[in-house]
């Protein structure tokens, strides 16, 4: 698979160029055929033959295993989830929080990492916000915050900027201070190499239809192996024996799946796992910096983030051009874009784009 024929193989990109995998990106067909074969067999097939729940949890621990050879982990540290906003809520809402407890986030978290704290507020907990400055935290600063806090929440890759943070060394720190980390990973997930275990965070929170070209649905939740946070929410899914008239949760991290769910968007996930092994992680990570380098040398000053793109993300300036209106200006020319709520706009440049696609951009610009 080379990025020619990946951009082929994408419906979405007929006759437009995207530049915003950053909040969602288009699947090819590849990973369509196997999002609507999975639950057409489920519909068609699986009733009259092997059964529902045997094929769908068939196709849970097939995608539970693929996440963890994606991520270098181990299946047993893997949950599936619907999105990195259902990951991070399924952690803050399980937490046996006690009043004066401490979150630390940042305030480059998107709203999936805000939301979540904010509804802890009537049990008592107290939600400090680190700032940053540029898309990066100052080390000494981020140390003091989480002195005596209880669970540190920050991204991998910031949104906001295209920021690439030291999460290992981040989550040294947090430890150092007896705190516990969520990171969340989405901007990451199919841009770059995730390897969880090396993270070392005791929760790792992502999604597959961004950089990884899946459908929206499919999730993932890491929980480290050692942590024995117990679910707030438990179904069939959460315990081992489901008949038991004292039913135990499961050890591993399958506790925090709840029950009935959609096999097609698993099914993609894994598609365009594979999909994306084939192009090659130095590949897709070679050719987005070339193209989001291309893209910060020809906009100059007007770039937000590091002029020497650490990811695909490239915020800019919109000039004198309200955001909105620029963004509905390059979408009638076929070049899709993002604003962001600073009031400035976003293009997020992946393996599919072009050097001509950036240029074409530029120009509009």
């Amino acid at each position: 698979m080379t990025p020619e024929e990946l951009r082929a193989s994408i419906p979405a990109l007929d006759g437009g160029s995207y530049f915003n995998a950053g909040a969602s990106g288009p699947s090819p067909r590849r990973v369509l055929d196997a999002t609507c074969a999975a639950v057409r067999r489920h519909e068609t097939e699986a009733p009259t033959g092997d059964g529902c729940y045997p094929v769908a949890f068939d196709a849970f621990e097939e995608t539970r295993e693929r996440f963890a050879s994606f991520f270098d982990a181990s299946p047993s540290e893997l949950a599936l989830t619907h999105s990195t906003a259902d990951g991070i809520a399924r952690v803050a809402a399980s937490i046996d929080w006690e009043p004066g407890d401490v979150v630390v986030r940042t305030d480059l978290e998107h709203s999936a990492g805000i939301l979540p704290w904010w509804n802890l507020r009537e049990q008592g907990v107290d939600v400090r916000v680190l700032e940053t400055e540029d898309g990066r935290v100052d080390r000494e600063a981020y140390a003091e915050a989480v002195a005596d806090a209880r669970l540190v929440c920050f991204t991998s890759i910031t949104w906001t900027h295209g920021t690439r943070w030291p999460v290992a060394d981040l989550v040294d720190i947090a430890h150092d201070h007896g705190a516990e980390v969520l990171v969340d990973a989405v901007q990451s997930v199919g841009q770059t190499h995730v390897d969880l275990d090396a993270w070392n965070a005791e929760y790792v929170v992502g999604a597959c239809h961004k950089w990884l070209l899946g459908p929206w649905g499919a999730g993932f939740l890491y929980v480290r192996e050692d942590v024995d946070t117990a679910p707030v929410q438990v179904g069939y899914r959460s315990v081992e024996e489901v008949s038991s008239p004292d039913p135990e949760l499961k050890s591993d991290a399958a506790r925090f799946e709840v029950g009935t769910t959609n096999v097609g968007p698993y099914a993609g996930a894994v598609a365009a796992m594979d999909l994306h092994e084939e192009l090659g992680t130095e590949r897709v990570e070679g050719r987005i910096h070339d193209l989001a380098g291309r893209l910060a040398d020809g906009l100059g000053d007007r770039v937000l983030g590091p002029r020497n793109p650490e990811s695909g993300l490239v915020a800019f300036s919109a000039d004198d051009e309200d955001p909105e209106e620029l963004v509905e200006r390059l979408a009638a020319e076929d070049l899709y874009i993002r604003s962001l709520p600073s009031g400035d706009v976003r293009a997020s440049v992946h393996v599919y784009n072009t050097a001509d696609e950036v240029d074409a951009l530029l120009a509009a610009l």
